[in-house]
């Protein structure tokens, strides 16, 4: 009887092939077959994805940057040169500059008090409705459905200090009557109210949302402390709904700091004594009264600026409310 014969040593290819657990490897034939089925797959997706980039990078990132290199160009004669810091210290002499932030700062705050406040409060009345929600909702959001420019002259009738409907009220109340809109104690207050009712109806639905995902456990041991409706809300729903508050503030912050079609259409944009004057409506005067593109576009990079913090806590609030 013969002696078993001793184990050759393996071929490399049997080798590689029992290390990859039987399988074949592949080859670069192979690779390329791969690689040209999953484009295939994705070729959909990625001329969707391509379109979106080129039409966001024309759209915006090119203004963007356009508005960056005009901040220090100056156009004189036709010929474009390069002017430094002087855009720059012709906005900031300018003494509209310092009354277009206060205006603009005047707005933001009172839109906080009511843009920011009142969306809040018709939320909770809404979600202790048990029928007719969605009707309410609808209804809630209704002006935010019509075209601005329609809702802005909607409100200038009713400002109106002959005929409109704000002072019919006041005289039937038997109450002095209003000029809401060439007085510039209440200019700037009549364009927060028509901006408040223009776009209340978005925070409105997003608060609601947020309400209906609070345990209603929660209310339930509140009201087993002897809770009332207003420390209910103070110590469960604001702080079940701190987040969404906090996003919204910013969310409100941001686009109230760049108003332009409510005091240009209601009040021509300065108003009286230059009451509803805007950080917006200052660019748009450069640009297109006085033909002063540069100074413009500096005025608009400190506003960019300055809101670009703000977007900054608004990204880094919604990353901790994604991962909560």
């Amino acid at each position: 009887m013969s002696a078993p014969a001793l184990p050759t040593s393996e071929q490399p290819e049997a080798r590689t092939r029992r290390a990859s657990g039987g399988r074949r490897p592949r080859t670069t034939a192979g690779h390329r077959e791969a690689y040209v089925r999953a484009f295939r797959r994705n070729l959909s997706a990625h001329t969707f994805l391509i379109g979106a980039v080129l039409c966001f990078g024309f759209f915006s990132w090119y203004p963007m940057v356009r508005e960056f290199l005009l901040a220090f160009q100056k156009t004189e004669d036709g010929r474009t040169s390069w002017a430094g810091w002087e855009n720059l210290r012709t906005v900031f002499a300018d003494p509209a500059f310092w009354q277009a932030w206060r205006g603009t700062l005047l707005f933001t705050g009172l839109a906080l008090v009511l843009g920011f406040a009142v969306p809040f409060v018709v939320a909770l009345v809404i979600n202790e409705f048990r029928h007719a929600r969605a009707y309410l909702r609808l209804l809630v959001y209704l002006p935010v459905m019509l075209p601005p420019v329609a809702s802005v002259l909607l409100f200038k009738y009713l400002y109106d200090p002959g005929y409109g409907l704000f002072n019919s009220v006041l005289d039937a109340l038997h109450l002095p009557q209003q000029q809401w809109l060439q007085d510039p104690d209440t200019a700037m207050l009549s364009v927060v109210i028509a901006a408040t009712w223009m776009n209340m109806g978005g925070a409105t639905l997003i608060y609601l949302a947020a309400l209906q995902s609070v345990p209603g456990e929660l209310y339930e041991a509140a009201e087993l402390d002897g809770a009332g409706l207003l420390r209910k809300i103070w110590h469960v729903t604001v702080p079940q709904t701190r987040l969404i508050l906090s996003l919204m503030l910013l969310m409100q912050i941001i686009a109230t700091m760049q108003v332009f079609t409510e005091p240009f259409l209601l009040t021509n944009g300065a108003g009286p004594e230059g009451a509803t004057t805007t950080v917006v409506y200052l660019i748009y005067q450069y640009a297109f009264n006085f033909n002063n593109y540069g100074a413009a576009a500096a005025l608009g990079l400190v506003l960019l600026v300055l809101l670009a913090g703000f977007s900054a806590a608004y990204v880094r609030l919604s990353r901790t409310a994604g991962d909560e």
